[in-house]
């Protein structure tokens, strides 16, 4: 696509979403003199293929990163916008792929659709590149946060092996740590959860761009020989 395109991210958006009229509505107003609160928008969107609800701020995450490596000249996101005005034809999936290649053909003089697969191929890299980025972070999250509580909860555990050997007078300290000890666990529990839910949404989002792009390339590879 064209970097001048206007709607190029909206375009690159619906290749892997579907939006509806339930995405965003406006929150009921309880004071008529208040200001008017802002609409609300889901944190999950359906996928087109229809099969699991991904995140949103990573769906416009992968949608920025997409955009922002976009190719000069007509690639696989111009054969997706013209697979996509096929759509409400009445054409079977073999024809539409046909049809959306003659399309694609007249925009830039192209006749091999090994183009289809090469910007294909490159933008499944930039989104792999992408997850190993994240999960390296969730690594370095996972040990600045989590290890360090687990460190902590560590030498407290030895320091109140130690004072269980001493005087009478260590108790206090040994109920202070213990409180200390407690507190802990829940913010070990708390925090991991939060971390491998966001790992967890970010890896649905990206299996629903892989293999929106992938099912696409099969079709490419099975309908334009």
């Amino acid at each position: 696509m064209a970097d001048s395109e206007p709607g190029i991210g909206k375009k690159i958006l619906s290749f892997f979403i579907k939006e509806n009229d339930e995405t965003a509505k406006p929150a009921a107003v309880t004071n008529p003199t208040s200001e008017q609160p802002k609409p609300y928008v889901a944190t999950t969107v359906p996928n087109v293929a229809g099969t699991a609800n991904v995140d949103r701020k990573f769906v416009e995450h992968f949608v920025s990163l997409l955009e922002k490596a976009n190719l000069p000249g007509p690639d696989y996101f111009e054969y997706k916008q013209a697979l996509q005005n096929m759509e409400g034809l009445g054409l079977g999936e073999e024809k539409q792929f046909q049809a959306a290649w003659a399309s694609f053909k007249a925009m830039g003089g192209v006749k091999d659709h090994s183009i289809l697969k090469t910007s294909a191929d490159q933008y499944l890299a930039i989104l792999d590149k992408d997850r190993v980025s994240f999960l390296t972070d969730v690594e370095k999250a996972i040990k600045d946060r989590v290890g360090s509580l687990q460190e902590e909860q560590r030498k407290l555990e030895d320091a109140n092996t130690a004072f269980a050997q001493q005087i009478a007078d260590i108790q206090k300290k040994m109920d202070e740590n213990k409180n200390r000890l407690g507190q802990i666990s829940g913010e070990v529990t708390e925090q991991s959860a939060k971390i491998n839910a966001n790992k967890d949404s970010f890896e649905t989002t990206y299996m629903s761009f892989v293999d929106q792009i992938k099912s696409d390339l099969n079709k490419i590879n099975q309908h334009l020989k």
